[in-house]
């Protein structure tokens, strides 16, 4: 439904791209909002159209590094209760699997937690709870989502190409 009103509305590729970024990357939404396969879908449209491709990153990525600055924030003020909230109830283990990952990779489980679907729920607001400092993790926050978007538009726009090379 995104996907064809962006289809129909250029305009709004890049406000779309922020709202299901930002969706994807707040921990309680993470887990309901297909936000990747939106980015996805609007790197085919971009490619196909006249879609232009900066905005739609930079406004993807802003929308990505609030996401999980509020996941931040959440874990921060909240701690472990957090974990009670729906729908994070319905996944015990998700929040000690993204400890755990914290606790192996350090500031890069910003990095690459970014790219795994559960641990992008869990580790921003896993950062928070354990108090990471904050810049160390804004930075990360902000490199790993210009990082993230762009990859996903490119899939996107590779995915046309391969398309039109096919047919």
């Amino acid at each position: 439904m995104a996907v064809d009103f962006v289809r129909a509305h250029h305009a709004w590729a890049a406000p779309v791209a922020f709202a299901f970024a930002f969706l994807e990357s707040i921990a309680l939404f993470s887990l309901l909002i297909p936000g990747w396969a939106v980015l996805v879908s609007i790197g085919v449209l971009a490619a196909a159209s006249d879609i232009p491709f900066w905005p739609v990153w930079i406004a993807g990525a802003v929308g990505a590094a609030l996401g999980d600055w509020i996941s931040y924030w959440l874990g921060y003020k909240f701690k472990e209760p957090i974990s009670q909230v729906w729908p994070l109830s319905r996944y015990p283990d998700l929040l000690p699997r993204g400890h755990a990952f914290m606790e192996r990779w350090g500031v890069l489980s910003i990095f690459i937690g970014r790219f795994f679907g559960p641990l992008r729920a869990a580790v921003p607001l896993v950062a928070g709870i354990l108090e990471m400092p904050y810049w160390t993790f804004q930075i990360a926050n902000f490199i790993s989502a210009l990082v993230w978007v762009w990859s996903l538009l490119a899939i996107g726009d590779l995915g046309a190409g391969l398309l039109r090379w096919l047919a």
